[in-house]
């Protein structure tokens, strides 16, 4: 490919009223409509003094700013481009909506987050993001991540453990909790979030957090079984007792101690199988996968001694112990396994009740997300102003993906990156004729034929001429 032109005879000029460059901003935004985002929020958030005027309108906004890719409140300027103005009523300044963050209290976070509830129940009703009817089995995994800052102004920053380049590394920053929800077919949607100081552990918060959880995902629809699933973090008695109260099986990672190490010795040799991993070969002769993997499983107590003893399945996974640095000759001095307990009442066949606990990681998948876009930062210095931020990127995310879903079944399960690259950021020319408004788009666009599935799935069929 070559320039058409020479460099003398080029030139540029921002003069065009009519041009717009996230034309697919138009049907995501007519879904938020349909499910009443700023209704909802209007309804729920009672922000004190002139800024708390139309605060749904303005949380819209940021929401929008966000599915169109905007990490920062100045970046939500984004929206007053060009032709925007035909497009949308109520477009405001980055300073207004910053204004409108910074008057978050921690008790308005919490009005928000029951809005964003609310607002992934209503999504249900217009787009297949979830469940309905018990037909799948539901998970809702809890994790959390920290997200690095660097000034020291910012209100809960500290000091919290990372993983970088497969090390364990103290940064200072703040700690979002997020669960999320999903079943074997539907990808993950954010259900609820709460922001913590950077030095906060990672179960802090998370037995209310899930239990939140769980109600968004049963007023999502989710009449059959749930299952909560977690890291060794959230292997926590209170935890557990409070997704047995609320009548939904856990599966999380069970933290080593003398009587689980007791418990795994005893499961004898002929119980373990080997489970299908990549790369497996199938042995026909013995009729089992051929893999470094075993998987077996056997009775525990969980959190013994306390009021949140548990009984129920544990299922151990283990992998050849490779040491890199063993001297040759003293094999027989470290362990021949690795074990990876999992503590749950699935009640599913042995080698899918693994691989059920396996798919936790599918919540890595949603931050990968969240950190592409609105969570690269987090941007304001007052913490509840960056929790409200949190609990909107929720609801960008799941806009975002009900938006997939209503297009194809390749865009259901795509990255949010994606997203906003084949159905968002699409150039446009707002032109009007006849009391019609049009949106003229390049000719040729690779994801035409998507879009134009989504816009039917978001818009009324046009009135004849």
């Amino acid at each position: 490919m070559r320039l058409a032109h020479a460099a003398q005879v080029m030139e540029i000029v921002f003069d065009d009223d009519r041009v717009v460059a996230q034309a697919g901003l138009v049907p995501v935004m007519r879904l938020a409509e349909d499910v009443g985002l700023a209704e909802l929020v209007n309804a729920a958030v009672c922000l004190p003094g002139p800024v708390g005027s139309n605060v749904g309108g303005k949380l819209a906004a940021v929401v929008a700013g966000m599915v169109a890719g905007a990490d920062t409140i100045d970046g939500l300027d984004r929206l007053r481009h060009g032709g925007m103005g035909q497009l949308f009523d109520q477009v405001y300044a980055p300073s207004t909506l910053g204004s409108t963050l910074r008057a978050f209290t921690f008790g308005h976070v919490r009005q928000l987050q029951s809005a964003a509830r609310r607002v992934l129940a209503g999504l249900t009703k217009f787009a297949p993001v979830s469940v309905r009817d018990g037909e799948d089995l539901v998970f809702v995994d809890v994790d959390s991540l920290l997200r690095r800052v660097y000034g020291r102004q910012k209100q809960g920053v500290g000091f919290g453990h990372a993983k970088v380049g497969g090390y364990n590394v103290r940064l200072r920053g703040l700690c979002p909790l997020v669960a999320t929800m999903c079943t074997r077919r539907a990808a993950p949607l954010v259900a609820a979030t709460r922001l913590r100081a950077g030095q906060a552990a990672s179960a802090r918060g998370a037995t209310s957090l899930v239990v939140e959880a769980i109600g968004a995902a049963r007023a999502a629809g989710a009449t059959g079984e749930i299952l909560v699933r977690g890291d060794s973090a959230f292997y926590v008695g209170k935890l557990v007792t409070a997704c047995r109260r609320a009548g939904v099986g856990v599966s999380v990672t069970a933290k080593t101690s003398v009587s689980l190490r007791r418990a795994i010795a005893a499961i004898d040799e002929s119980r373990w199988v080997s489970v299908r991993y990549p790369n497996a070969i199938f042995d026909e002769e013995i009729g089992r996968w051929i893999s470094e993997a075993e998987v077996a499983e056997t009775t525990y107590t969980a959190f013994a001694g306390t009021r949140h003893a548990y009984t129920a399945r544990l299922i151990v996974r283990r992998v050849p112990h490779h040491d890199p640095t063993q001297v040759p000759g003293q094999e027989e001095l470290t362990p021949a396994w690795r074990y990876h307990p999992i503590f749950t009442d699935n009640p599913a066949v042995l080698v899918q009740a693994e691989a059920d606990h396996r798919h936790h990681a599918v919540v890595e998948q949603v931050f990968a997300d969240l950190i592409n876009g609105p969570l690269a930062h987090l941007p304001s210095g007052g913490f509840a102003a960056n929790g409200a931020w949190l609990a909107c990127a929720g609801i960008a995310h799941n806009l975002l993906r009900a938006a997939g879903c209503l297009t194809s079944f390749t865009h259901a399960k795509a990255r949010a990156a994606t997203l906003r690259e084949q159905l968002i950021t699409i150039p446009a020319n707002v032109t009007s004729h006849a009391r019609r408004t049009r949106l003229r788009m390049p000719r040729h666009w690779p994801w035409s034929e998507a879009f134009s599935v989504l816009w039917r799935n978001t818009h009324a069929p046009p009135i004849a001429a």
